[in-house]
């Protein structure tokens, strides 16, 4: 839904993304700082019930975290590599956000259904990515969905800011939104990967070819 930003937050980037280059800076070094900063933030603060300041602090990093990619074109370091660990980290983010939340609505928060809720989030987030991953894997595109991950962590970072501001309600109906923008996103991209995998035509022998663990890049 919101890839078509991307060129334009590209070119915005790419001017801090210079500087950091010039002092030395790496891409890969971005990708850690950012996703630790994040992972920190959303694991210390959210399940002591900061939601605003947790909220705010993650989106600081998250917003650093996208310099990566500036950094690694204007140092001319582009690589499969960094692609691969910053993929695989932001899982990470993802992850340590949802389970912040969980952690607070299980202790403090006291509300075990909304705990839930966040957990099954987190579930289908990650099956979102993988499902993706798995496919091109296999050999085929699955680049589909109501909600990638930029989707994902908008509405959760902005119900939980909100919350932490005492909006009422807002961070249910953000979570209760987020699980089902997933599950349709899961169900979206099982359909298109089983018309690309099953299509005349389509990857030679793609259907049999099933390693154990075998999940692509994105995890």
């Amino acid at each position: 839904m919101l890839r078509f930003l991307r060129p334009v937050i590209a070119r915005m980037t790419l001017p801090l993304g210079r500087a950091l280059a010039r002092i030395g800076i790496s891409a890969n070094v971005v990708t850690l700082v950012g996703t630790f900063g994040a992972v920190a933030a959303a694991l210390g603060l959210l399940p002591l019930g900061e939601l605003y300041i947790g909220a705010v602090v993650v989106t600081v990093f998250v917003l650093f975290d996208m310099l990566d990619g500036a950094v690694a074109r204007a140092s001319g370091r582009e690589s499969r590599w960094g692609a691969f660990l910053d993929s695989t980290l932001d899982r990470l983010t993802d992850a340590a956000v949802l389970c912040g939340l969980a952690v607070w609505f299980y202790t403090g928060g006291e509300d075990r259904l909304l705990g839930g809720l966040a957990l099954y989030c987190m579930a289908t987030g990650f099956a979102v990515s993988y499902i993706k991953a798995r496919a091109e894997g296999l050999g085929v595109n699955c680049d589909v969905g109501v909600a990638e991950r930029s989707e994902r962590l908008i509405i959760a970072l902005t119900a939980t800011g909100l919350a932490g501001l005492g909006v009422p309600y807002v961070l249910a109906g953000g979570l209760w939104l987020l699980a089902l923008l997933n599950t349709v996103t899961v169900g979206q991209r099982l359909i298109e990967t089983r018309a690309r995998l099953t299509e005349p035509g389509g990857p030679a022998g793609a259907g049999d070819r099933q390693p154990a663990g075998g999940a692509g890049g994105q995890g």
